[in-house]
C-alpha cells in the first residue's frame, strides 16, 4: 500500500509595506533614502516678522495693519492671484503690448532727464543672443547706481515704441532674500497688499517664512487626509504660495480652505462641550398658570412658527443640558413674544431671567415692549444700562441679588462686576452676533456656581445656511418665517434724484391722511457721533423744508437715555408725525400707524439692514411703502437695490447679500465672535464647508473628544487658529 502524500502549504510572500496616502511600495532602500525630519516646533512660527530679512519696524507696523504679525500669519496670507511667467521670451520675438519676461545682460545704464517736473527715467542698454533692447524704469533713479554693467537680469514688462517698460526685475545669481526669478519667472504669486507694503515685499517674506512651514501644527488627522486626498500642511503652504503648476496651486488652496473650515467646525464643537461640560441646567418643569394666563391674555393668536418654537423651548427647559438655541426670525415674525415666554417660564418657577441687547436704544425698546406685553398684572421687569442713574442702579442690583426682581433687561451692564443674580435660569441675548463669545460667556457665569442658564440667542437678521454654519454652528436653530395676521406687504421703490420732489409729495399726502413716517438719514461714516450730527441736521432741514407743515422729531444713539425714550414715546403716541433717525431704528420699534420709510443714501446699507429698516412699516392695517434714495453716483449698488425692490423674503435677500458682499459684511464689519477666514471663500466654498462639518461631526462621534490621542494635535491646531474662548471676560 502506497503511503499517502501530504501537501505542505507554501507561505505566501508578504506584500511590501505601502506608503500611507500614496500607497507606493516601501522597501529598505526607499526608507533609508527618505529625508530625516525633526519634530515640528510650532513656537518658531510665533516669532515676529522683524526676524525676516527686509522686515524692519516700519514695514512690520504696516504689515500688522493687515493682520500680519507672526511668521505663521504669513503662511496663511495666501495669494489672491497668480501671474504666469513660466516662459522667457527672446528679445527678437517680443511683441508690442504683450507682457513678457526676458533674460538679458546689462551693457550700460543712465538716468535720462525729462521736461516733466519730478519725472526721471532710467534707460539701460540690454541684450541677449537674439539682439539688443532698451529697458526703461520710471522714477527709480537709484537703479543706475545699483545695477552694474555686465550683470545678468531677469526683466518682466511690456514692449512699446520707446522700449521695454520694466514692471519687475531681478539679478540672476545675486545673493538676497529670495532666489533669482522669484518675481519674474514661473507662476508668480500676488499676495494681498496695502498702501506702503508692495506685493513684491510680501512675496519675499513668504519665501523666507516657507522655510519654517514644516513647523506648522498639522491640523488634519492622517486618516482624514487620506480619505479626502489632501496634502500635508507644509506641502500645502508651498503649493499655495509658490506652485509649479495651476493644478498644484488649486490643490494647495483647497487643502488650506478645508483645514480652516474643519478647524472652525471643531472649534464650535469644543466651545459647546466646554460650555456645557460639568455644569447642570436649572430644570424648570412643565408650564404653569403664569405663562398660561399670559398667553390667554394676548390680543392675538400665535402663529404656527411661534407655537412650534415654544414647544422646542419647553423641551429644552425641561432637559438636563442647558438650552443653547438660536431664534432666527423674519422681520415682524414675533421673536419677542417667544423670548418673553421663555423668560416667564423662569419667573413662574421661582427663578430669574435676563435679556441682554447690544445697544441702549434697543434695550430701552425691549423694555418698553415687555412692559406693554406683560401689562399691569405681570411680574415686575427692570432696565439696567450704562445710563441708569446710580441710585436706581444700586436699587435694581440689590433686588436682582436678593431674587426680588425676576426679570431684567439691559445692555452689557448686566455682565459687569457687582451685578449678581440669586438664580439666573434663562438668558436671552438679542442680536447675539454683536456680542463677543466671552461677553456671552460672562452672562452665563452670572448663574449660580456649578449651574448654567438656559440661553436663547435671537437675531432679526435672516442668515443663509452657509453663514449659520459658521457664525452659529454651535447652536440649535429655530426659524420664524410666518408673519402674524394683519401684517401688510411693503411696496419698495427706488427713487432717483429727479423724482425726489414727487416722492416727498407722496410722503406729505400720507401724513395729511393721519399716517406717520420714518426718515433714515445717510450712513455717512462708522462714527456714531458723526451719524448723530447728520441725523440732527437732516431733521432741522426737513422741518424747515419739505416737511415744514408737520411735527418732526429726531432719534440717534448719542442722545441721553431719557431723551431717546421721550422721542420714541412722542412718536408712538402720535404727537410727532415724522421721526428722523439713524439706523438705530432698524430693530425693535413697533408703530402700527407708520406707513412710509424714506432711506437716504440707500446704497450704503447692506440688503439685510435695508430689509430690517423696511420692517419698521407695514405693521398695521394700512398699506405701506419704502422709498430708497440712492446717491447719484451709486450705480455700483444697483444689484442690491434692485434685489430689495423686488424681493420681500428676508432669507432670500440674505443669500443675495452673501453672494454680493461676503459673510463678514452681512452681520456687520465691527461685530465680534465671527470667524475671519483667510483662505476659505464663502459662499463659493459651501461644498467644502459641508464636507468639513461632516468630517468634524464624524470624528467627535467616533472619538468622543478632539483631544483623543488618535487625532494627533488637532485640538492644539484649533486653539492656535481660533483661540481659546472658554474664559469669560474680566470685568
Amino acid at each position: 500500500m502506497e503511503a499517502a502524500t501530504q501537501t505542505v502549504p507554501v507561505a505566501a510572500t508578504p506584500d511590501p509595506p505601502a506608503a500611507f496616502g500614496t500607497a507606493a511600495p516601501q522597501d529598505r532602500a526607499s526608507l533609508l533614502a527618505a529625508p530625516l525630519r525633526c519634530a515640528p516646533r510650532p513656537s518658531r512660527l510665533d516669532a515676529p516678522l522683524t526676524q525676516l530679512h527686509g522686515a524692519g519696524p516700519k514695514l512690520a507696523a504696516l504689515a500688522a495693519e493687515i493682520g500680519l504679525e507672526r511668521l505663521e500669519d504669513l503662511l496663511w496670507h495666501v495669494p489672491h492671484g497668480y501671474r504666469d511667467r513660466r516662459m522667457t521670451t527672446p528679445v527678437a520675438k517680443l511683441a508690442i503690448g504683450a507682457e513678457a519676461t526676458i533674460e538679458v545682460e546689462l551693457r550700460s545704464i543712465r538716468v535720462r532727464p525729462t521736461r516733466r517736473r519730478g519725472l526721471k527715467i532710467v534707460e539701460a542698454a540690454v541684450a541677449d543672443s537674439s539682439g539688443p533692447l532698451t529697458a526703461l524704469w520710471f522714477n527709480q533713479a537709484w537703479l543706475a547706481e545699483k545695477l552694474a554693467p555686465g550683470s545678468r537680469l531677469l526683466l518682466n514688462g511690456k514692449l512699446d515704441k520707446r522700449g521695454f517698460r520694466v514692471a519687475a526685475h531681478e539679478l540672476v545669481g545675486a545673493d538676497g532674500d529670495a532666489p533669482a526669478g522669484l518675481h519674474t519667472t514661473g507662476i508668480v504669486p500676488v499676495h494681498p497688499a496695502s498702501e506702503g507694503l508692495r506685493p513684491q515685499k510680501l512675496r519675499e517674506w513668504a519665501w523666507q517664512a516657507l522655510g519654517l512651514a514644516g513647523d506648522a501644527v498639522e491640523g488634519l488627522p492622517a486618516g482624514l487626509r487620506a480619505r479626502r486626498g489632501l496634502a500635508g500642511a507644509a506641502d500645502a503652504f508651498a503649493a499655495a504660495h509658490f506652485p509649479a503648476s495651476d493644478a498644484e496651486a488649486a490643490d494647495g488652496l483647497r487643502r488650506l480652505a478645508f483645514e480652516e473650515l474643519f478647524l472652525y467646525q471643531a472649534a464650535l464643537a469644543m466651545r459647546r462641550r466646554d460650555r456645557d461640560d460639568g455644569r447642570r441646567s436649572i430644570r424648570l418643569g412643565a408650564p404653569a398658570g403664569l405663562v398660561g394666563g399670559w398667553l390667554e391674555s394676548l390680543p392675538f393668536a400665535l402663529t404656527g412658527d411661534q407655537s412650534r418654537a415654544i414647544d422646542k423651548i419647553d423641551a429644552d427647559l425641561t432637559g438636563e443640558r442647558p438650552m443653547q438655541r438660536l431664534l432666527m426670525g423674519e422681520v415682524g415674525s414675533g421673536k419677542t413674544i417667544v423670548a418673553l415666554y421663555a423668560m416667564l417660564r423662569a419667573a413662574e418657577a421661582g427663578h430669574q431671567a435676563a435679556l441682554m441687547a447690544p445697544t441702549e436704544t434697543l434695550a430701552e425698546q425691549h423694555f418698553a415692549t415687555l412692559e406693554r406685553l406683560l401689562g399691569p398684572q405681570g411680574p415686575p421687569v427692570a432696565l439696567l444700562t450704562g445710563s441708569t442713574p446710580l441710585a436706581e442702579r444700586r436699587e435694581r442690583m440689590s433686588r436682582l441679588a436678593s431674587g426680588d426682581l425676576g426679570l431684567a433687561v439691559g445692555t452689557h451692564a448686566l455682565i459687569e462686576r457687582g451685578v449678581e443674580f440669586r438664580s439666573l435660569a434663562v438668558a436671552v441675548v438679542d442680536e447675539q452676533h454683536r456680542f463677543g463669545v466671552r461677553q456671552r460667556a460672562s452672562l452665563d457665569a452670572k448663574a449660580a456656581a456649578g449651574a448654567a442658564p438656559h440661553v436663547l440667542h435671537m437675531t432679526a437678521t435672516p442668515i443663509p445656511r452657509t453663514l449659520s454654519l459658521t457664525a452659529y454652528g454651535d447652536l440649535d436653530t429655530t426659524t420664524l418665517r410666518e408673519l402674524p395676521a394683519g401684517r401688510q406687504a411693503v411696496e419698495t421703490r427706488i427713487v432717483r434724484e429727479p423724482q425726489r420732489a414727487a416722492a416727498y409729495e407722496f410722503v406729505r399726502e400720507r401724513l395729511r391722511e393721519g399716517r406717520q413716517a420714518f426718515v433714515v438719514c445717510p450712513l455717512v461714516t462708522e462714527s456714531d457721533k458723526l451719524q448723530a450730527k447728520a441725523a440732527s441736521e437732516e431733521a432741522r432741514r426737513l422741518a424747515a423744508g419739505e416737511l415744514r407743515e408737520f411735527r418732526v422729531d429726531c432719534l440717534h444713539g448719542q442722545m441721553r437715555s431719557a431723551d431717546k425714550q421721550a422721542a420714541m414715546g412722542r412718536f408712538a403716541a402720535g404727537e410727532t408725525q415724522v421721526l428722523v433717525a439713524t439706523s438705530v431704528i432698524e430693530v425693535g420699534i413697533d408703530v402700527a400707524n407708520a406707513t412710509v420709510i424714506v432711506i437716504e443714501s440707500a446704497e450704503r446699507y447692506g440688503l439685510s439692514q435695508l430689509h430690517q429698516l423696511r420692517g419698521r412699516v407695514g405693521r398695521g392695517e394700512h398699506s405701506s411703502r419704502c422709498l430708497l434714495f440712492p446717491a447719484e453716483d451709486a450705480a455700483a449698488a444697483s444689484p442690491r437695490l434692485d434685489a430689495i425692490a423686488r424681493e420681500r423674503d428676508g432669507f432670500k435677500l440674505a443669500e443675495v447679500d452673501l453672494s454680493l458682499r461676503g459673510e463678514g459684511e452681512i452681520l456687520g464689519t465691527r461685530q465680534h465672535g465671527l470667524p475671519r477666514f483667510r483662505v476659505a471663500d464663502l459662499p463659493d466654498d459651501l461644498p467644502v464647508l459641508l464636507a468639513a462639518r461632516e468630517e468634524a461631526l464624524a470624528l467627535i462621534r467616533e472619538h468622543g473628544s478632539f483631544e483623543a490621542p488618535a487625532l494627533g494635535p488637532l485640538a492644539e491646531a484649533v486653539r492656535r487658529r481660533f483661540g481659546d474662548e472658554r474664559a469669560p471676560l474680566s470685568a
